[in-house]
């Protein structure tokens, strides 16, 4: 799924409240460039408030896009960048619908926020990925479980752009600090893993807009 989001971008992020919070992140982001992995720290709009080298490399051949950069705004960025397929293995249902069912789980909380209102209007304008928000995604989480909305300790099928790594899938690790949960955020990061022997799937043809096709459903 691709989509041209008529959104704006994310409002820029307002700094820590007091130099401490904004010593820490600054120390934080040290540590995130130590890790070997992709990592970045988020806020509950998905805002990426810090990412490491690695994550830069990992979508280093993004294409530019207004709304969608996955270091501005990673939902963004999965739902709606036409080169995410180029990364995120199985984008559709390994990535969009988890990434969906966790978005209407947090407008629940925070319906009044303007940029969860203005993504929410974005996912309106496509025909198919608002079936699929307002009538598929219940059908999918009966079908494949409440756990499968969760992103901690689950395996995503990934492709890192360096030809010498050979990355099949991640494995999302969520970490919060009770420094970051203070601040609002949370830490993701990717843990590369090998790949594994198997059959190759093709890839998708990347065509003008990539929408979400198929919604599975219950039995």
């Amino acid at each position: 799924m691709a989509f041209q989001a008529g959104g704006q971008r994310s409002a820029p992020r307002p700094a820590p409240a007091t130099p401490e919070a904004q010593a820490y992140l600054e120390d934080y982001a040290a540590l995130l460039d130590a890790v070997p992995h992709p990592s970045f720290v988020v806020d509950h709009r998905w805002d990426v408030v810090l990412a490491n080298g690695a994550f830069r490399t990992l979508f280093r051949e993004t294409g530019p896009h207004p709304t969608a950069m996955p270091g501005d705004n990673f939902l963004r960025y999965v739902l709606f960048h036409p080169d995410a397929p180029d990364v995120l293995g199985e984008h559709e249902s390994r990535w969009c619908l988890p990434m969906l069912a966790h978005f209407a789980s947090v407008i629940e909380h925070h319906g009044h926020d303007h940029v969860l209102q203005a993504i929410r209007r974005d996912i309106a304008q496509d025909p198919i990925m608002e079936a699929a928000y307002r009538q598929g995604l219940p059908h999918w989480i009966r079908a494949v479980g409440e756990a499968a909305v969760e992103h901690d300790g689950t395996l995503r099928p990934l492709r890192h752009p360096d030809a010498r790594r050979a990355t099949a899938e991640c494995r999302v690790v969520v970490e919060t600090s009770r420094s970051l949960a203070e601040l609002g955020y949370r830490r993701l990061t990717l843990v590369l893993r090998e790949a594994r022997r198997g059959p190759s799937r093709p890839r998708r043809a990347r065509t003008g807009a990539a929408h979400l096709r198929v919604v599975p459903a219950a039995d």
